[in-house]
């Protein structure tokens, strides 16, 4: 089963940046992750990233470890 990160339009995927740092996002499952920064953007039901800064949400060690193996 796709997660909603593999969902999104490649070719709007390729566009979607932090809205923080400006910098590459890694698919985290329903979810869009900055490792720099350490936050994850949600993606709703629909396949839309909430690309908020208000609405972001700050990542563990333990998943910071978990997306950033994948990546890898």
């Amino acid at each position: 089963m796709a997660t909603r990160a593999e969902g999104i339009d490649p070719v709007v995927r390729d566009r979607l940046v932090c809205p923080q740092d400006l910098g590459e996002l890694i698919n985290a499952g329903d979810e869009l992750y900055n490792p720099r920064l350490r936050v994850a953007y949600a993606i709703d039901e629909h396949g839309i990233p909430n690309m908020l800064i208000d609405d972001a949400r700050a990542v563990s060690d333990d998943e910071h470890a978990r997306f950033t193996a994948k990546d890898a």
